[in-house]
């Protein structure tokens, strides 16, 4: 090679680091080495972080971006290695999380003829990313990154595959690595419709009972400020979505909280007698609509969203607006006054009142104590990640969030193992914030393995296993709409995980206790020579409550334990 030559995967990583790329999230193998190679002789700052399974690394990388709303990264190798990513992509791909997924490749002349380890990720991703690509040029390398980073961070963002053959990422390439953008078929939105706001502003204001419904979108957007100002200004209660929660305060006055199947029981009531619900960026979900041919069915219902695919998917509004959230809220806000709500905020005060969250702390250790005493400890600033079931809805209920990135949890995807990673990832990107993550003993044995990237690296996080040995959200449905019979969710079995955690050289407590609660949980904020694991033995058969049965309308909420019997539900879990 000339000496305006570099190799491939040198290209890469020089254009990453254009791309302001800090840490790499992976795992290395045969078709990656010369890119893995290219972290050495580039002499980079990146800092790559190896992880023990590449889904890990996905969700190391979901985390990342999550907590900083920057696009992250991830390099595994092909085959195995590539499919390995697929739950995260998934995951990422379903909350529209920003970030990019490089795999080696068989080499370009092997491709289709089953070479060793070689796997169409191209296609077998297709579903699941917002765009793709196979490498066929060297000098295509720099021109392919730079549209991958827009595209993975522009409009409604996503993950973005490049996959590259392993005698491209060798090979020579003499491109500028500065290439300019080829994306004739991509738009993005920009401003928004004036009419379409003085139409907004006109439903509003002969609106006595409006309520602000904020999703993931307004988070994505940054709308956080402007959504407070204008909630402030208006006088609107707001509720969120699971992945809206922090995009509004969630210890305002004018706050409801989570809507939706295990939401409060007062930001269910407001839905159902709002006269006007103005969706910013929430794709309506069915976990929050229940039945949606009865949702707000007696409201005016306006949805602001910036994918005009998502308008009219669940629920036909009466007012759509295409735009980027904040755009559309600061504009609104010119328009919209103070709004005659007073005796609508007492009404929903008086649910609140009514129908607070609770929990008895008398009895057996509940999830609900720890994650309340909890937030109260860390006076509600941890960045907080969740796996999946009833630890995450105790979790949405109980740690209220008041600012946004500070909350990290599988959607759309569910994706059991989320949270361990996701905490990592989030760790690595804001090493100076207090990191937590709520974990069932069952999606902590999917990646406990990154134990070991954590220990390594003496990240201080808090790893909280809410330990019911059950599958404790089916087994609450086997229980309430299946008379009762288990099946496929007794976790017998499960290690010892204060032991499993010191085998990985990480800090183990054990809490048994509801009396012991403030003390473990107090030594565990203090322990900061790296991570450290709490092993919460709870109440084996707790259900969480509020629900809305899948399929159910919203009128149907059970707030208690229900006292006759119910009919199997219609809708997914």
């Amino acid at each position: 090679m000339s000496d305006n030559t570099m190799e491939g995967g040198q290209a890469i990583i020089r254009c990453l680091e254009n791309e302001g790329v800090e840490h790499i999230f992976g795992y290395s193998g045969g078709a990656a080495i010369p890119i893995f190679d290219a972290l050495v002789t580039t002499e980079t700052k990146i800092k790559f972080i190896l992880v023990r399974h590449e889904q890990g690394a996905v969700h190391m990388a979901d985390g990342y971006a999550r907590a900083t709303g920057k696009p992250a990264v991830v390099l595994v190798t092909s085959g195995p290695g590539a499919t390995n990513t697929l739950t995260g992509i998934m995951t990422a791909h379903m909350d529209s999380v920003p970030m990019i997924v490089i795999t080696g490749q068989s080499v370009s002349w092997m491709l289709g003829k089953d070479a060793f380890q070689e796997a169409d990720i191209f296609g077998i991703t297709m579903p699941v990313v917002k765009h793709s690509y196979l490498v066929k040029k060297g000098n295509d390398i720099p021109r392919i990154v730079r549209e991958a980073f827009h595209i993975a961070t522009t409009g409604r963002p996503g993950p973005v595959l490049i996959d590259v053959p392993k005698d491209i990422s060798a090979g020579p390439c003499t491109a500028d690595l500065h290439a300019e953008m080829d994306l004739p078929g991509y738009r993005l939105i920009e401003g928004v419709d004036n009419d379409i706001i003085l139409q907004i502003a006109e439903a509003l204001s002969k609106s006595k009972r409006p309520l602000i419904l904020a999703g993931h979108g307004a988070m994505i957007s940054g709308a956080d400020a402007s959504l407070k100002a204008f909630a402030e200004k208006a006088r609107i209660p707001v509720t969120n979505t699971l992945l809206g929660k922090g995009v509004f305060p969630e210890t305002h006055e004018l706050a409801l909280g989570m809507l939706g199947m295990h939401g409060t029981a007062y930001a269910n009531k407001a839905i159902c007698e709002c006269d006007l619900l103005l969706n910013i960026g929430s794709r309506f979900d069915d976990r929050i609509l229940g039945k949606p041919e009865q949702f707000c069915k007696n409201a005016t219902i306006i949805h602001i969203d910036i994918d005009a695919a998502e308008v009219g998917k669940m629920i036909q509004p009466q007012i759509a607006c295409v735009a980027d959230a904040k755009t559309a809220i600061d504009e609104l806000a010119k328009h919209v006054p103070s709004l005659e709500t007073a005796a609508w905020c007492r009404h929903l005060d008086g649910y609140k009142t009514k129908h607070p969250l609770k929990f008895k702390r008398q009895g057996s250790l509940k999830m609900q104590h720890i994650i309340d005493e909890f937030y109260k400890l860390s006076e509600g600033k941890a960045c907080v990640a969740t796996d999946v079931g009833q630890h995450q809805m105790w979790a949405a209920q109980f740690y209220k969030n008041d600012s946004r990135y500070n909350w990290l949890s599988s959607g759309g995807a569910g994706t059991m193992g989320f949270g361990l990673p996701a905490c990592i990832g989030a760790a690595f990107a804001r090493p100076d914030d207090l990191h937590v993550c709520f974990v069932g003993d069952g999606g902590f044995q999917m990646t406990f393995f990154e134990l070991a990237t954590a220990a390594l690296h003496k990240l201080p996080i808090k790893i909280v296993v809410l330990n019911n040995h059950y599958l404790g959200m089916v087994r609450q449905w086997q229980e309430l709409f299946y008379e009762d019979r288990t099946s496929g969710v007794d976790l017998e079995g499960n290690p010892d995980f204060v032991k499993l955690a010191e085998s990985f050289g990480v800090k183990g407590f054990n809490l048994r206790r509801p009396g012991d609660v403030k003390r473990v949980l107090g030594s565990a904020l203090s322990y900061n020579d790296g991570p450290c694991l709490i092993n919460c033995e709870v109440e084996k058969t707790d259900n969480v409550f509020p629900m809305i049965p899948a399929g159910a309308a919203i009128e149907d909420m059970l707030i208690d334990p229900p006292t006759r019997k119910l009919e199997k539900p219609t809708g997914s879990t």
